[in-house]
């Protein structure tokens, strides 16, 4: 007989499930304000730094809000949300990394077709509107990342499936909240690499625009696989230096 190996968990992972059944039992409800990082952290026996790592877990699956200067509140979620594996929102490393881009890859080079055959002219006004505010803040590490979410999120919205709207939205939201702030930063402040992104973006904005349904999933999967490679130089790069 066969057994799968069993993996120790880090001490954040077993923060973040403690927290988890809290919130899936009603134990902690929405609106409810949790305990600060250092109250947690005392309560728990447990170093500061875990309780954050578990938080930025937990606020990746939808199921927090972290208000600066007020505290962090459990989010009104819905019950298929609880059914969101919380190991998914555990990636920090190259390889996490990597499988997290490939989803993103089957999902959102359906979901960049189905745009350019079901978008509306106010999703095209929409995804204008984004790709003006990104070419603003070209270089700007913190506010190019928000934009490049919201058009992602158009697209999303113009396939006019709210599943793949939802399902979309989650993944996104791991990639965000799950990276490393300095990773995210290193591949948004460069200056020519925002202005390829950007490039990037108009073109599968046109494809959509278009309704060009193929040239659409090309674009976006070129689009996707130019992200993979800036980010995984950039593990090569701090592991070199490591």
């Amino acid at each position: 007989m066969e057994f799968k190996k069993i993996k120790p968990k880090k001490i954040y992972e077993e923060v973040s499930e403690v927290l988890y059944e809290k919130i899936r039992t009603g134990e902690l409800k929405p609106g409810d304000r949790l305990d600060s990082v250092e109250q947690l952290a005392e309560q728990l026996q447990v170093s500061r730094s875990a309780i954050r790592e578990a938080l930025s877990a937990l606020k990746a699956m939808g199921l927090i809000q972290i208000k600066q200067g007020s505290g962090t509140f459990v989010k009104k979620i819905q019950p298929n949300q609880m059914d969101f594996p919380l190991s998914t929102a555990i990636l920090t490393n190259k390889k996490d990394v990597s499988h997290l881009l490939e989803v993103r890859k089957i999902i959102e080079v359906g979901a960049a077709a189905s745009a350019a055959i079901h978008r509306t002219e106010e999703d095209i006004q929409a995804m204008m509107q984004i790709l003006d505010e990104m070419k603003r803040v070209q270089g700007h590490g913190e506010l190019g990342e928000k934009v490049d979410f919201q058009f992602h999120s158009a697209i999303s919205a113009a396939s006019q499936n709210p599943l793949l709207a939802t399902l979309l939205d989650q993944v996104s939201g791991l990639m965000i909240e799950t990276m490393k702030e300095t990773r995210r930063i290193w591949l948004f402040s460069k200056k020519t690499t925002s202005e390829k992104l950007y490039d990037e973006h108009m073109q599968i904005f046109l494809a959509i625009k278009q309704q060009n349904e193929e040239q659409a999933k090309q674009a976006m999967f070129s689009h996707l696989s130019n992200v993979e490679e800036i980010l995984m130089q950039y593990f090569e790069l701090t592991e070199a230096i490591k």
